[in-house]
């Protein structure tokens, strides 16, 4: 079995309970409250800034240029086309370019992006990887389940997101990230594998707790912020 398929395995109960969070299954059937889906694409946005950040890290930590220039590829596609169609979606969905720029980080998208750059600042390569492969595996594979409901992409709201997330592109990205983890994980000792492991779960965590505080808007207590 290879490293990622392990990992797949092991964190399933976790991606089981995004996969059937109220909030994505909401986006598939169409019923998600919208206010829910606008505070969501507020958070993922500022959530992309860091995301961007570590692509920019990756590619100073990589040691062939191949590697080195598609993460540098990655940091651009995320800049220069996800986060510009964030800003479209957005606009469409009634957030201005300076609502959305003044997002405020709430505390799990804070959690959640320091997290990574902390694992990834000290780590190597691996670590980044480990930590940033949740993100667009998982949100591959929810794209495609969403897309198997019919109708979903062709909901006036949601089903631009489900098109974007299901696509050949985007899951040419978590591929490619899969099989980069597997290479540089060859040969590795086993304690070495489980400390990376843990990384993945808690990352996975991550993901599941976004969908959960995006369903039920939590931000800063209004007297703190």
């Amino acid at each position: 079995m290879s490293f990622s398929a392990r990992l797949h395995q092991n964190s399933l109960p976790i991606w089981e309970a995004s996969h059937n969070h109220p909030f994505v299954k909401g986006i598939g059937d169409g019923t998600l409250d919208i206010e829910k889906f606008k505070f969501f694409m507020k958070q993922d946005y500022v959530y992309l800034i860091d995301y961007a950040r570590l692509f920019a890290l990756a590619s100073m930590k990589a040691t062939s240029l191949k590697n080195m220039a598609l993460f540098a590829k990655m940091l651009d596609a995320t800049l220069n086309i996800e986060m510009d169609l964030h800003r479209q979606y957005a606009e469409r969905l009634g957030i201005s370019a300076e609502e959305l720029e003044a997002t405020q980080a709430a505390p799990m998208t804070l959690a959640y992006s320091s997290y990574m750059l902390s694992v990834s600042e000290r780590g190597s390569l691996i670590d980044l990887v480990t930590a940033i492969l949740p993100c667009a595996w998982s949100y591959y594979e929810i794209g495609k389940k969403l897309a198997e409901i019919p109708g979903a992409m062709e909901h006036e709201f949601y089903g631009e997101w489900i098109t974007m997330y299901q696509s050949e592109e985007f899951g040419e990205i978590a591929d490619w990230l899969i099989n980069l983890l597997d290479e540089l994980a060859l040969g590795l000792p086993e304690s070495e594998l489980a400390r990376l492991e843990e990384i993945f779960l808690n990352t996975s965590r991550f993901e599941y707790m976004f969908w959960d505080m995006s369903y039920n808007e939590e931000s800063w207590p209004s007297h703190v912020r």
